[in-house]
């Protein structure tokens, strides 16, 4: 696979990256439903076996789990991939989740990250949400501290605006934003993408199948069968009226995939990564079989004709 230099920094990373939020299981409050680790385990290894090379996780996913497959799963590799995390959000033992940017939580993030993840240094670390928001310039900072300590490489942001990437970089360079950006969802492209690009910030878009509603697998019957436990059943996105008209994009971009022998879900993916302020897409997996539908999207362009008819739909509605 082609690489892309992230940001300022001097990681050289694929097209797409793995997402390790859904291998985080189920069981709590933005969880996917039950996940089988190793089929996790099995997923990651095989991303990485066709060319992946960075992992995009965080500490909240699962609880702490997600972090920890991927160490599993990497136990015994020959060459590790980049590993990128996050903090921001914090967990007492009965699961609830709170928020938190202070200075010793932030430093107390990282070192279980790094004890569950088993390495010595983060590629990549983010802030997950910038909430709260009071307390952006003291997160912001720490990060800073810990890249001049050695315990990460590079760091970055998720889910930030452009008031707040102005924040943090009167504090200290930022590495990368993470936004979600998919067909679905394009509000990035108006002031945010923008200006990632003029800053020489790294862009990796997440969920750009929208957590798996552009793959192709997905119907109003899966929809409503969802489990209990699987936060996308209380989505706006996952309900009508918009399910219907997200069912129908599906359609067009399977239809144009089939042109090329390519699944929706690459269709999707390649449709982010042809904004020019996008340097790569996070997507998740929860089986080889997953993994292997979508990595072609790493190789895969969309041309003029076909850009326009997606344009046409989108335009048509809205």
């Amino acid at each position: 696979m082609k690489t892309k230099q992230l940001g300022n920094s001097e990681l050289q990373i694929t097209p797409i990256g793995f997402g390790a939020w859904a291998i985080g299981g189920g069981d709590w409050a933005f969880g996917w439903g039950a996940q089988d680790d190793q089929q996790s385990i099995a997923a990651i290894n095989r991303a990485l076996d066709l060319g992946v090379n960075w992992i995009d996780t965080a500490a909240i996913y699962g609880l702490g789990h997600s972090e920890e497959i991927v160490a599993k799963a990497l136990k015994g590799r020959a060459e590790r991939p980049y590993i990128f995390t996050k903090c921001s959000m914090i967990w007492n033992e009965k699961g609830e989740i709170g928020r938190s940017l202070k200075a010793d939580s932030v430093r107390r993030e990282v070192e279980a990250s790094l004890r569950r993840l088993n390495i010595e240094t983060i590629d990549l670390y983010q802030i997950h949400w910038p909430n709260p928001d009071a307390e952006l310039e003291e997160g912001w900072k720490t990060l800073s501290q810990l890249k001049d300590e050695g315990k990460v490489r590079y760091i970055g942001v998720s889910n930030f605006n452009v008031e707040q990437l102005k924040r943090a970089q009167e504090i200290a360079p930022i590495t990368s934003l993470q936004p979600p950006y998919s067909l679905v969802k394009r509000d990035v492209e108006k002031d945010i993408l923008p200006f990632c690009k003029e800053n020489n910030i790294g862009v990796i878009v997440y969920s750009p199948m929208q957590s798996g509603l552009l793959t192709g697998a997905m119907t109003s019957e899966r929809v409503a069968n969802l489990p209990d436990d699987d936060w996308r059943k209380n989505s706006s996105e996952f309900q009508e009226p918009r399910l219907s008209r997200n069912l129908k994009l599906v359609e067009m971009l399977q239809h144009i995939g089939q042109q090329h022998g390519r699944s929706p879900g690459e269709v999707a993916i390649a449709w982010t990564l042809n904004n020019p302020a996008v340097t790569a897409a996070i997507v998740g997996g929860r089986n080889s079989k997953q993994v292997e539908g979508i990595i072609g999207a790493s190789e895969f362009r969309l041309n003029e004709q076909e850009l326009k008819e997606i344009q046409a739909f989108l335009h048509k509605n809205p």
